[in-house]
């Protein structure tokens, strides 16, 4: 069960990022809340935000050069170091947000009967019509998908941060 946050600060939740190798959408992810929650003074409603991969592919490496451009580009630094998602992740996270459908399926697979991480899409929280919910993966394209899952990041982090301080996130 999600606990609910509060403004005293005594209830912080934990957020975390999924995709498919943690290089790309997650890393970026990460760094998108983590500097929007500063950004916004909401630091007190969170304890953790992390990011992981469905797959340990790239485990223990740093984010791609693309993505830390990207977040640069746009103020925001980036620093992690790629993992695979583990059993007690589902236990230590309130939240564990999928960039896509199939990286969604899998984490709801790999999730530990009666853990408490809800598991959604992070576009869940999109509110713009014309934003696709799905975070597609740019590692095959060029700077422009890192700059489209930027924007998209960056409105879903707004939008979740916006609730969470409201209490309906």
């Amino acid at each position: 069960m999600t606990r609910e946050p509060s403004n005293s600060g005594d209830s912080k939740i934990s957020v975390a990022f999924c995709c498919l190798g943690n290089i790309c959408r997650s890393p970026m992810a990460e760094a998108v809340l983590r500097h929007t929650t500063s950004e916004m003074e909401l630091s007190h409603l969170i304890n953790e935000i992390d990011s992981f991969g469905t797959s340990g592919f790239h485990a223990g490496d740093g984010p791609d050069r693309r993505t830390v451009q990207t977040c640069r580009a746009n103020g925001v630094p980036v620093n992690h170091v790629s993992r695979q998602v583990r059993p007690s992740d589902f236990e230590r996270f309130d939240y564990i947000f999928a960039m896509d459908r199939e990286n969604l399926e899998d984490l709801k697979y790999m999730q530990p009967r009666g853990s408490k991480s809800k598991i959604m899409l992070f576009g869940s929280y999109c509110e713009d019509a014309k934003m696709d919910k799905v975070i597609s993966d740019p590692y095959y394209g060029g700077p422009d998908g890192f700059q489209c899952s930027f924007r998209q990041l960056d409105h879903f982090s707004r939008t979740f941060l916006k609730k969470l301080a409201a209490g309906t996130a």
